[in-house]
């Protein structure tokens, strides 16, 4: 849109141009707020300027409003310069719209939506089927991030996903503990919380959790279930990326790009995470937990634990373990030769 519009002007051909949309929207009722058993909580501006914006805990990432909306009918708001905060709206039941600048979204159960801050937008509930929306403004240089990361992956401000009864434990427990006032440890414990809610939207299939049937598409998480189930064997790159049935050439791309790690890197971060609750909790010995982990060669686990783990296996053990017994038996020579290319 051209920016020597004029401010009339532009609001005019916004609303023409998106009108197939919401073809009644001028003449159906309107409401922003008003609804049988709404919640709203609007942060005092002082309070935020005076508690939010230069506590360290929670100044990248604050919450200036956040409300419930159920059964919202007639709910639309229309917002030509837009605002400074970002705002998150996530749909659990019913229908309804959104558009931000020249983007048209149809929000249906399961979806989300952001208007990212400064975006002209407008949305609004569905006149048959009102939605009911959870929704939070929120600002700071990690309220930016998060906004662009989430366009970035998807090319889009809507996004979809699956109920979590977990992701409505923590908006409960912000407005809660909003509805106590707002207090210097009170608002930086709901901030904190923040980040945690935030990341529930943008990383949801970690939050929910892994599992077979939820993920059968998920070649990097099937992957990582197998690592998890054969902890005690040294599998291949071949190995694993036959086990989600692609070639390992692919699958060693896709799950560098979504770790950070190689597969094998990654197998042996879980081997050697788990081998240090073995020698914090347990008193086997060095060679045995190698062992276990399908290592034969105490020696190259002794390396492998070290270049992991920036400190040896018996120097693991005498910092952090809670055993009783000593841990002298242990012979393993902390800097023993050993070849890297296993």
């Amino acid at each position: 849109m051209d920016s020597h519009f004029k401010k009339m002007d532009y609001i005019t051909i916004f609303r023409s141009e998106h009108q197939s949309l919401t073809p009644n929207s001028d003449k159906m009722e309107k409401k922003r707020d008003g609804f049988q058993g709404q919640k709203a909580i609007v942060l005092p501006r002082n309070i935020i300027a005076k508690y939010c914006l230069h506590n360290p805990l929670i100044s990248n990432a604050y919450i200036t409003d956040i409300g419930y909306y159920p059964k919202a009918k007639f709910h639309y708001r229309a917002r030509s310069q837009g605002i400074d905060q970002h705002i998150l709206i996530y749909n659990i039941e019913g229908l309804g719209w959104a558009e931000i600048e020249d983007k048209q979204y149809t929000i249906a159960p399961g979806n989300f939506f952001i208007v990212p801050a400064g975006k002209l937008n407008r949305y609004g509930a569905d006149e048959k089927n009102p939605w009911s929306i959870y929704w939070i403004h929120f600002k700071g240089p990690t309220a930016d991030a998060f906004v662009n990361n989430h366009f970035e992956r998807t090319k889009s401000y809507q996004g979809t996903i699956s109920f979590n009864q977990n992701r409505m434990a923590l908006f409960d427990e912000i407005y809660k503990h909003l509805e106590r006032g707002y207090g210097y440890e009170n608002l930086s414990y709901v901030n904190m919380i923040l980040n945690h809610l935030l990341s529930s939207f943008l990383f949801h299939e970690t939050f929910n959790g892994v599992s077979l049937n939820d993920n059968s598409s998920d070649v990097v998480n099937l992957s990582i279930l197998f690592m998890q189930e054969n902890m005690d064997n040294m599998l291949s790159l071949n190995e694993l990326a036959s086990h989600v049935n692609v070639s390992a050439s692919y699958f060693s791309s896709l799950f560098k790009k979504k770790t950070g790690f190689s597969p094998i890197e990654y197998f042996n971060h879980l081997k050697i995470q788990k081998a240090g609750q073995y020698l914090q909790f347990t008193d086997m010995r060095i060679k045995e937990i190698a062992y276990n982990f399908g290592m034969e060669d105490p020696y190259y686990f002794s390396r492998l634990f070290t270049k992991i783990m920036s400190i040896s296996p018996k120097e693991y053990r005498a910092k952090f373990s809670t055993s009783l017994k000593d841990s002298a038996k242990d012979k393993i020579p902390d800097s023993s030769p050993i070849l890297d290319n296993h």
